[in-house]
């Protein structure tokens, strides 16, 4: 390997295929309570209380990595000279993206040129992992990390993502929606669906009455959208509700049959922002921009 993957803990990678590939993984960080935790994919961060806890109506907020960190992370691959590759969070969802940026420029007035590439995924959650997971195979494949950005570029509006959440005032609570959204559609059981638009940012596509309505539409959004499945995989995520995850699951392996299914929880900074009982599907279709 002639150079580094870097990636953010808002991929929501299982942490077994954060070592299998060897990624190097920027944490954002998490408050709940008085506790502020750092998202290191699952390594030592207990997801099962922290969703029990949202469950239970605590509410968690989240903040973007700094640029110190950045300036850690990066400058320990450029004092090896090992080349890196950051594949980020959306840029529209956080202001992660102009920190990275911010510390690759003060690298270059420190080292002169530096061979960091910095790559806006415009996804989050596993849609961004999905995205990470099917790039660092191309490495493994021998792609040169100039192969593998113009990849990326071609192929990063390709992934989709198709998200459900079961609490409505969760969003209420996030100032997404307003508490008389909120509690309307509490009372009539709506379920907004939410995808990722083409400049990364995630925006309601249709609402739907019931739970079950709601995780069939993620089921037939997902197989009507796929593209190329037989060479791509398929990511569910959800938080805390395992079960319904691995329905949705068989649900679409009736009907296709993509490279490989992964069914994983989301970390605790997306989740923070989903409340518990949050699903999605992530797959590889179509442009955003179709």
């Amino acid at each position: 390997m002639n150079y580094q993957i870097i990636t953010d803990s808002c991929s929501d990678l299982p942490l077994e295929l954060v070592e299998r590939y060897n990624l190097a993984i920027v944490n954002f960080t998490i408050r709940i309570g008085d506790e502020e935790l750092a998202d290191d994919m699952g390594e030592k961060f207990d997801k099962e209380d922290f969703f029990q806890r949202l469950k239970e109506g605590e509410t968690a907020s989240t903040s973007q990595v700094n640029v110190h960190s950045y300036l850690e992370k990066f400058k320990h691959y450029i004092e090896q000279g090992m080349p890196v590759l950051y594949l980020a969070f959306s840029s529209a969802l956080s202001g992660s993206f102009n920190s990275a940026v911010q510390a690759k420029r003060m690298l270059e007035e420190e080292f002169g040129e530096v061979d960091i590439d910095i790559i806006d995924t415009k996804a989050a959650s596993l849609g961004q992992g999905l995205l990470v997971y099917e790039a660092v195979q191309k490495q493994e494949e021998g792609y040169t990390k100039e192969e593998l950005i113009d990849w990326v570029e071609e192929n990063k509006l390709n992934y989709h993502s198709w998200v459900t959440v079961d609490d409505i005032k969760h969003l209420h609570r996030g100032g997404r929606i307003s508490s008389t959204a909120a509690t309307v559609g509490s009372l009539l059981h709506v379920k907004p669906i939410l995808i990722m638009d083409p400049e990364g940012r995630l925006v309601p596509a249709t609402k739907l009455r019931g739970r079950k309505k709601s995780l069939n539409y993620l089921v037939e959004q997902t197989i009507k959208g796929v593209n190329d499945p037989e060479n791509h995989s398929i990511f569910i995520g959800h938080v805390g509700v395992q079960e319904e995850a691995e329905l949705i699951r068989d649900k679409i392996l009736e009907r296709v049959s993509p490279k490989e299914m992964i069914v994983s929880s989301y970390g605790p900074t997306v989740a923070a922002h989903t409340g518990f009982g949050s699903i999605a599907v992530f797959s590889y279709g179509h442009s955003r921009t179709d």
